[in-house]
């Protein structure tokens, strides 16, 4: 009997006894559970309560207001008051480049205006007598100087034909004139045969001007007119006469010493000619400007007149203002106050216009600079509440807001992003340039929402539905969704009811 006992009990002690009992009773709770309440589901009840919906980036802290200054003007440096580091107010002077020649010019332009403001004084005055006298004693003194001009300027370029060139003619005047030798290129000596018989009636008709009964009676501006005119053309003869002796070759008839006379006389008379058109034009613009004045000073001023000479005046005083500002600028100015952590400007350094050589940090405080997603930017308003973490500070949470939103994209590599500023809401004077900030931006917040987890949702094409479970049967119902939020909960803006078990068909563990 006792061994029979023991034979049992070992059997039911058996390890594999055990296995095969223990699996009989596990398909036995199954089959009883499939058969009596179907599929087995897990569910998650419909919460009610706040979410926030975030955009995160990252960004680096920059000052809220920094500049970088250089020179306007070329110049060399010739003082520099502050050093790297250094704090500076507003309106202080970082550095100056040497000024005398700015500080003569503006000497200058002031001159001019006190000048322009004398004859503006003058003008409303009215022109006096004396001055009237004057006037008309340099109309006087400029035309006989015009009228000796004129006679300088026949008597020179008849010495120039007559004397100089014509020895380089037979018959040079009559019609029949011709050059004394031969010449390689039959064009050019054609043209310069017919310029010479074409001067000559052009001389003796400036002469009956000059000399004539009636010279004193011609109009002298008209005159030294046409004498200007017989001057060119003297010129270009005389041109073409130079250009004929290079292409000469001496001969038996025509040695080298008689050429080289040939040019010498040419050359001279190419020479006076020159200087005469230049004293003949110059005479004639000083007559013609004292006529004008003497004009002027017997109309006495008119509104145009008054008009004009205003113009001068405001024109010497943008002189000034031009003069004060190119002095202004030779001087580096903080238009801020803050600290300069650049400083590249040495004494004796030769500055040019436009590059930077001080930057100054503003005390303003910092703020943070950060590059959002086309896809998040349109989420992003204005003033919404951000809050952040820097690498720099671990363990702490700095709080914000946007102030800014680039209107326009930035293209990095083929990466859109757009520009956002965050402000911080207190200043911490541990904050430095170029730290690195994680930013997590509020977009929307409810208080009171219908929310699930993200999980639980199902998407198609046919929209955005949850499984709820109808009698005994699982039904796909519709759902509207509103924000979600980082931590994966979405709101539910229509379709369950506040407590409603949807199906967990993410079949995520709660």
């Amino acid at each position: 009997m006792m061994t029979f006992t023991r034979s049992v009990l070992g059997f039911f002690a058996s390890k594999w006894v055990f296995g095969i009992l223990a699996l009989s009773c596990l398909f036995a709770g199954y089959w009883f559970f499939v058969r009596s309440s179907g599929t087995a589901y897990q569910f998650i009840p419909v919460t009610q309560g706040p979410i926030t919906e975030t955009v995160s980036v990252t960004g680096n802290t920059t000052p809220a207001k920094s500049v970088s200054l250089g020179f306007q003007n070329a110049g060399t440096i010739a003082r520099v008051n502050y050093n790297l580091g250094d704090t500076v107010s507003a309106g202080a002077v970082i550095a100056e480049l040497t000024t005398a020649n700015l500080s003569a010019a503006l000497e200058q332009a002031q001159a001019n205006l006190a000048v322009a403001e004398a004859n503006l004084a003058s003008l409303l005055a009215g022109t006096r007598p004396e001055q009237l006298a004057i006037d008309q004693d340099a109309v006087v003194q400029d035309k006989a100087a015009l009228t000796n001009a004129i006679s300088n300027a026949y008597a020179v370029a008849d010495g120039a034909v007559h004397t100089n060139a014509d020895q380089l003619f037979t018959n040079p005047r009559t019609s029949g004139a011709a050059l004394a030798f031969t010449v390689s290129g039959m064009t050019l000596a054609d043209t310069v045969v017919r310029e010479r018989v074409a001067l000559e009636p052009v001389l003796t008709a400036w002469s009956a001007q000059v000399y004539g009964s009636a010279a004193n009676a011609n109009d002298p501006v008209a005159s030294a007119t046409q004498a200007v005119r017989n001057l060119s053309q003297v010129s270009a003869f005389l041109n073409d006469a130079a250009s004929i002796l290079t292409n000469v070759q001496p001969t038996g008839s025509l040695t080298a010493a008689t050429l080289s006379s040939y040019e010498a006389s040419i050359a001279t008379a190419r020479t006076s000619v020159s200087a005469a058109l230049t004293a003949l034009t110059t005479a004639q613009t000083a007559l013609v400007g004292a006529e004008g004045a003497l004009a002027l000073a017997q109309a006495g001023p008119t509104a145009e007149n008054i008009a004009a000479q205003k113009a001068q005046v405001e024109q010497a005083q943008a002189g000034v203002a031009s003069a004060a500002a190119n002095l202004q600028a030779a001087e580096i100015v903080a238009p801020i106050g803050g600290t300069i952590t650049q400083l590249d400007a040495k004494v004796g350094q030769v500055a040019s216009p436009g590059t930077p050589l001080v930057s100054i940090i503003g005390a303003g405080g910092f703020e943070v600079d950060a590059g959002v997603s086309e896809i998040d930017v349109a989420k992003l308003s204005v003033g919404d509440a951000v809050s952040m973490t820097l690498d720099a500070f671990p363990n702490e949470t700095f709080t914000g807001s946007v102030f800014y939103i680039a209107p326009a994209q930035t293209n990095t590599q083929g990466v859109i992003t757009y520009l956002i500023k965050v402000s911080f809401d207190k200043p911490d004077p541990r904050l430095k340039s170029g730290l690195t900030a994680n930013v997590a931006i509020e977009t929307k917040h409810e208080d009171n929402a219908l929310i699930l987890p993200q999980y639980a949702i199902l998407q198609n094409d046919s929209g955005t539905f949850v499984k709820t479970i109808v009698g005994k049967v699982a039904t796909t119902t519709p759902v509207t969704l509103g924000i979600q939020d980082q931590e994966g909960n979405v709101e539910i803006l229509s379709g369950v009811t506040l407590g409603e078990q949807v199906i967990n068909i993410g079949l995520k563990a709660q």
